[in-house]
């Protein structure tokens, strides 16, 4: 295999990762990024995300010199044969996706761009963008040099982004040269993975038609699930019996509080702003999201079915993230439900393993920040469950039904199955799944 030096602009959680695990498997990586803070904490191997394993391929890069973190773009830049972009695209108040980083490190290219490159994007942007990318570089460099452009696109989980590189299902190369598209598939010989190679803009649409996709997996069995509510269904076995199914699979057929995070409710608003653009109907994807924005309220109503007024109660939130294994709190669920539980009245405390800071910053201190589950849940009136960490769903729960003043459980993520709660005592409720009632006991109040 041969080794290529590679220069990664953007050390956010693509950039950082992709880069990492290509010095993991032999090339020559420099990561840089304009945030002084963030690359002299990188260079002391401080990771700024929450990613299981990373921290050690970060450092073993280090160690045997094929990962570097700099802020000098520019030698970076020239130093390089292949360039990846890898920087934010965040969502801007139409939905489209804000290419303004983008244009910013192309340009930068362009300036100092010193013979042949082959320049990457690796974040997910609307389709035509690699075609600005070269308009952008050929304007700052008045063409004075040759350079190809090419779209392969991440399909990283977060909290297990290290391993979804480094055992990559497909990789997709969009290149309007094969000479461009073989030195793409070359880096990633050492993955092993399948090479789908494709026009630019074929590749650019498969990122949004894949999370896209995954989406309305999501909101779809939400919706069964929400019937499987009315009609004394159980969801869970729903599932199973699609699953069964060849052509549908059992993957991402989990009943919950919908989906979160950094690329579902980014990518599905992009592309619904693309269609739009595009002059085309696309009335399930309208549906996706309305499904998803209306998903993660459905807790708030079983609590007050339950409770009645919330004002004065304690509730106890247990996970802040969207998902597990990640301190990534974009568009998380709790930062819409809890919120409406202050509006409410109720008073609220929160426990995360690794995200409660970041929520602090979006929340404030009007929530109560615990230190483990056994505080979140002392005396609490009920417990929403809004992410299925590990800590959480192991903690001892015979002990902790005993510290709480009513042993309601409102479960958004279907952690427990309801005869293990009904042997616990709980009032257990969840999302498309019998109701369990609460066992005979005597309420505990706080001293």
């Amino acid at each position: 295999m041969k080794s290529y030096s590679i220069a990664v602009i953007g050390t956010g959680y693509v950039g950082l990762v992709s880069g990492t695990c290509f010095a993991y498997v032999g090339h020559r990586v420099v990561c840089c990024d304009v945030d002084a803070s963030k690359i002299e904490r990188l260079k002391r191997c401080e990771i700024p995300i929450y990613e299981p394993g990373l921290d050690k391929l970060v450092a073993e890069g280090m160690q045997q010199g094929r990962l570097r973190f700099t802020t000098d773009i520019d030698a970076a830049i020239q130093a390089a044969d292949v360039i990846f972009i890898a920087v934010g695209t965040p969502m801007s108040q139409t939905g489209e996706a804000n290419l303004d980083y983008v244009q910013q490190a192309a340009r930068m290219i362009g300036t100092v761009i010193n013979g042949y490159k082959v320049i990457v994007t690796k974040s997910t942007v609307p389709v035509g963008t690699g075609r600005l990318i070269a308009q952008w570089i050929g304007e700052a460099s008045h063409n004075q040099y040759s350079f190809d452009i090419v779209s392969n696109p991440e399909f990283l989980r977060e909290g297990s982004a290290v391993y979804d590189c480094l055992n990559m299902e497909r990789t997709v190369i969009g290149a309007d040269r094969p000479e461009a598209a073989a030195i793409i598939a070359e880096l990633h010989e050492p993955f092993g993975t399948v090479v789908l190679k494709t026009s630019i803009e074929s590749a650019e649409l498969i990122k949004y038609a894949s999370n896209c996709f995954l989406a309305m997996k999501i909101s779809y069995i939400n919706s069964i699930a929400n019937l499987c509510d009315q009609l004394g269904a159980d969801v869970d076995e729903v599932a199973q019996g699609m699953g069964l199914d060849s052509r549908i699979g059992h993957r991402f057929l989990q009943a919950g509080i919908g989906y979160g995070g950094s690329c579902f409710p980014k990518d599905t608003y992009a592309l619904r702003h693309l269609t739009k653009e595009a002059g085309c109907s696309f009335s399930i994807l309208e549906a996706v999201i309305d499904t998803n924005e209306q998903q993660r309220l459905i807790v708030i109503d079983k609590l007050k079915q339950s409770l009645g007024t919330l004002a004065g109660k304690r509730i106890a939130v247990l996970g802040l993230a969207f998902k597990p294994n990640t301190n990534d709190v974009r568009d998380a669920p709790s930062l819409t439900i809890i919120p409406k539980l202050l509006e409410a009245g109720a008073i609220v405390r929160a426990y995360d393993p690794v995200a409660a800071e970041e929520a602090r910053h979006v929340l404030g201190d009007q929530v109560v920040y615990m230190p483990s589950v056994q505080d979140t849940v002392m005396y609490c009136d009920a417990c929403l469950i809004l992410t299925e960490w590990e800590q959480i769903v192991e903690s001892d729960w015979e002990k902790l039904h005993s510290s709480m003043s009513r042993p309601l459980l409102i479960d958004g993520r279907n952690c427990w199955s309801a005869e293990k709660m009904a042997e616990l005592g709980f009032e257990y409720i969840s999302m498309g799944r019998p109701f369990v009632p609460q066992r005979e006991t005597s309420l505990r109040v706080p001293v």
